[in-house]
């Protein structure tokens, strides 16, 4: 019965997965939970800042083979904070300005959300998610129900406190860290200000839990792990200067 509704598959790096969903689900998902969350919450008015998210992202997107024009919205709001969504979704939150000092910067917490859509991360959160809850064989109908879409919302990462995200598991953010630091340097961003972002973020932030009292890893476990990709990175920066790659997408 399970081999009928599981597909088994594995990520971008390799990893195992377990999806009980259609990409056609995680879309539609993905849609509307976004346009709750534009109800929800305030949009930024801000043109200028509209227009540099919105760079920063397409020139990210452009390396994603059929990555076509993501929609992008910036939420006035304080929050240190951004997410994407399947279905081609991003929300940036302009607390993230107090960290995100650069276009270097910003493309770095855009291509880590990114990545985890290109890694269907949200797929296997709401898949574990329903096994955990009401199990296997009503797993096919889940989102076809009213009643199970707020869980699901909530398995996406996106709580239902407006400005409330989430965490992922530690093995899809360190799979997001990596996969995002290759699309932004193929992109032409400088993938050593990942580590300065984070540098920032472990400043902002005031008394961090340990590690082992939260699924995101602790800033400084993350600033290793980037230092341990950069060398792979930087190749991937290097050939993108070398084609002409440049982004200019000023704030």
């Amino acid at each position: 019965m399970m081999s009928s509704l599981a597909a088994c598959t594995q990520s971008p790096t390799g990893r195992s997965q377990v999806l009980l969903f259609s990409e056609n689900d995680m879309q539609r998902l993905g849609e509307e939970s976004f346009s709750q969350l534009k109800e929800q919450e305030t949009i930024s008015a801000d043109q200028r800042l509209n227009r540099y998210v919105q760079c920063v992202t397409n020139q990210l997107v452009a390396e994603v083979p059929g990555g076509g024009q993501w929609e992008v919205v910036l939420f006035d709001s304080k929050q240190v904070n951004a997410f994407a969504l399947p279905g081609g979704k991003v929300g940036v939150y302009t607390g993230l300005f107090k960290v995100a000092n650069t276009q270097d910067q910003l493309a770095a917490v855009i291509g880590h959300e990114i990545a985890h859509v290109l890694s269907r991360h949200s797929n296997e959160r709401v898949s574990r998610t329903q096994l955990t809850n009401i199990g296997l064989s009503a797993a096919d109908a889940a989102l076809g129900q009213s009643g199970i879409r707020q869980p699901a919302m909530a398995a996406l990462g996106l709580g239902v406190q407006v400005g409330y995200l989430l965490p992922y598991g530690r093995e899809q953010e360190a799979e997001a860290d990596r996969l995002g630091l290759q699309l932004m340097a193929k992109a032409g961003f400088d993938p050593e200000q990942a580590i300065t972002l984070w540098r920032n973020m472990a400043a902002q932030s005031n008394g961090q839990p340990p590690q082992l009292l939260s699924t995101h890893p602790s800033h400084g476990t993350r600033i290793q792990g980037l230092s341990s990709l950069m060398s792979e990175a930087s190749n991937f920066y290097r050939q993108a200067r070398g084609q002409g790659k440049q982004p200019a997408c000023g704030r």
